[in-house]
């Protein structure tokens, strides 16, 4: 299996409430028009009340890690030639624009590691 993870920043002025219904109803669903075979796709929306945070660290710039799973490397390789594709690129630019600040997006594939179940 292939995970990638994307560190996105809401747009600015948007609520929270906004920017987790557009991203959950709008972007999502485009997202798995253009890549179908993402086997599995989380939104992990920060809560920062309660947060531990070391003092001194600049403010966060991002409001949301996103997680997207693929089958093999084969499926991944679809994705990113289907997220690069200039049609879609362009599709999911416009999009984008309506939820996010560009300017602090990072996306990148990552090696993940468990531990074993407890209990």
């Amino acid at each position: 299996m292939i995970k990638t993870i994307a560190f996105l920043k809401k747009k600015a002025g948007m609520s929270q409430q906004a920017f987790e219904r557009y991203y959950e109803t709008r972007h999502a669903p485009l997202i798995l028009s253009i890549a179908p075979r993402i086997c599995d796709y989380r939104r992990n929306f920060l809560r920062t009340a309660g947060a531990i945070v070391a003092p001194g660290l600049p403010a966060l710039d991002f409001d949301v890690v996103t997680e997207l799973w693929y089958p093999d490397e084969a499926a991944f390789a679809q994705a990113m030639a289907a997220f690069t594709d200039p049609v879609n690129a362009k599709r999911i630019a416009e999009d984008e624009e309506n939820v996010f600040d560009r300017a602090h997006t990072r996306f990148y594939a990552v090696t993940e590691s468990r531990s074993p179940p407890r209990g």
